[in-house]
């Protein structure tokens, strides 16, 4: 055998004991926990035979605590790019077969590397997480590490698509690497996401916790809105991603790609001129109107869990990518509230970030009222989802269905903050307030000398609420003044939107030029 052979084979012989990561024991041990390896994550994911790995042989450069007997090729992430539906994507897999995935220098180096290529490309960065954290026996490198990847993440942000999957641990610092991409999804059940774990709480505050109620999949998907997306199994996950991408461009310079749209443009909706119920109290479900006017019936709904009284979600409108923000009346009434304000403003941002148009679907009584909103700062959290709508400059559709009272009818989208097409239906209400809250206001001293004649007072606050009802709860009044550009059939509105988003395809618009702007956090 020749030195260049017995090199070759050598070689041959270091790819297959990389591929192994920890070993086949240590492989074992991951699958019988129910989950898979780094590589076959990455596998699943991109197209078949895509994947060109980076860094196979890099390894730790630590000596202390017996580190320097253990070397293992790839150091416990998996890097490289590939593409997914034949587009460029950059992508990393934490590997748990390897020291529990706890991230070294080294590993750090490589997860920066990918970063860094996928911003010098303009490509989506996909990061599969599943670590036990900082690697002790590094000491501040391991910090160090993280650090450099948050800086990239940070720089990334609005750049280049970020999307975290979390199928394992992710602890302590960790956190803030996901925490800072566009979105996150989680598995139930193996997942979690916390900065201090069970142990360090039971000690500090005495509380009792499992790693599922501190900050497993269903937790974060519903209380805190850290992430988005619950998935039941990694290949679900794995899809979500890849659906995910279908809607984003590759990056902020591009428009998001066109699908093929085998629903008619003209296609009339009659159930949406019946969905409005008589009674302005009476809920209805949002997300049958959505159905009714997006290509084919589907949209992908983001953070659907959590504050459900406001809907995001992807979908297409002859084959365009849009992104769409709408009250929902099914529950509290579609209020707008601390939690749907921020919800909505991220999406908002999102979608302006990578261009993608955004369709708002109005039917909103106001902001929820009383202390636990005020104390908890909804003036600011509101003004986020007003900030955001301003800053937009992609397209932006407004359809109003039912109510659009106060601030509220402001801050979704409306004409004032820089609405390109205005909709309305004819079941529309702008005003201020409601009815009752309105005649309590202008009729408060009449109201009160008939405070001891209860059949003469009901008579005539009924007959004030019919007169302001008569003025305010139909969309012509602000019809009257440009504020709504036309009243439409409901269910011609996918084609009034079609048309509309057609017609904003050259829009242009910047912004006045600044280092950044001071959004209230």
């Amino acid at each position: 055998m020749s030195q260049i052979q017995e090199k070759i084979n050598k070689l041959i012989e270091n790819r297959e004991t990389a591929r192994l990561g920890g070993g086949q024991k240590a492989i074992d041990k991951q699958h019988d926990k129910g989950k898979y390896t780094a590589r076959e994550r990455i596998q699943m994911l991109l197209d078949e035979g895509s994947f060109e790995e980076f860094d196979m042989f890099v390894t730790h450069r630590c000596y202390d605590f017996g580190m320097d007997r253990k070397h293992t090729f790839g150091d416990g992430v998996v890097t490289g790019y590939g593409t997914i539906d034949g587009r460029l994507v950059y992508v990393f897999a934490q590997d748990f077969t390897v020291t529990a995935g706890s991230l070294s220098l080294s590993m750090s180096d490589k997860i920066c590397k990918v970063m860094d290529m996928a911003m010098r490309n303009g490509a989506p960065c996909i990061g599969m997480n599943d670590s036990g954290g900082a690697r002790i026996q590094e000491g501040v490198n391991a910090l160090a590490g993280y650090a450099n990847i948050f800086q990239r993440n940070v720089m990334s942000s609005g750049v280049i698509p970020q999307i975290s999957a979390i199928f394992g641990p992710c602890a302590g610092g960790a956190v803030y690497s996901p925490a800072l991409t566009d979105f996150i999804i989680m598995k139930k059940e193996t997942s979690n996401m916390f900065l201090t774990g069970p142990k360090v709480v039971k000690t500090v505050t005495g509380e009792d916790v499992t790693q599922e109620q501190l900050g497993g999949a269903l937790m974060h998907t519903t209380k805190s809105g850290v992430a988005q997306f619950a998935v039941d199994t990694e290949e679900e996950g794995i899809g979500l991603i890849k659906k995910l991408i279908s809607y984003m461009p590759q990056n902020n310079m591009e428009d998001a790609p066109l699908a093929v749209c085998t629903d008619k443009i003209t296609r009339l909706e009659d159930s949406l001129n019946e969905i409005i119920p008589d009674s302005a109290n009476k809920p209805y479900d949002m997300t049958e109107v959505i159905k009714a006017i997006v290509d084919n019936g589907e949209f992908l709904e983001s953070a659907a869990g959590y504050a459900k009284n406001i809907i995001t979600c992807f979908a297409r409108f002859n084959g365009q990518s849009v992104g769409i923000i709408a009250n929902q009346p099914k529950f509290m009434a579609g209020v707008l509230d601390i939690n749907a304000s921020r919800k909505a403003a991220r999406f908002v941002r999102f979608c302006d970030a990578f261009n993608i148009p955004i369709v708002t679907l109005v039917d909103v009584p106001g902001f929820l009222p009383g202390t636990t909103q005020e104390y908890g700062g909804v003036i600011t959290h509101g003004a986020k989802l007003l900030f955001a709508y301003c800053e937009a400059t992609v397209p932006k559709i407004t359809v109003t269905l039912r109510k659009a009272y106060g601030g509220a009818y402001i801050v979704m989208s409306s004409k004032h903050i820089r609405g390109d097409i205005n909709y309305a239906w004819p079941t529309a209400e702008i005003a201020v307030m409601g009815a009752s809250g309105a005649v309590e206001v202008l009729y408060g001293k009449e109201l009160k000398e008939l405070a001891d004649k209860p059949e003469e007072k009901a008579k005539f606050i009924a007959e004030k609420e019919q007169e302001y009802n008569d003025k305010f709860s139909n969309p012509y009044n602000a019809a009257r003044y440009g504020y709504i550009d036309d009243v439409i059939e409901p269910r011609n509105t996918r084609f009034r939107v079609i048309r509309a988003l057609q017609s904003l395809a050259t829009k242009r618009l910047q912004n006045p030029a600044k280092k950044h702007s001071n959004i209230p956090l």
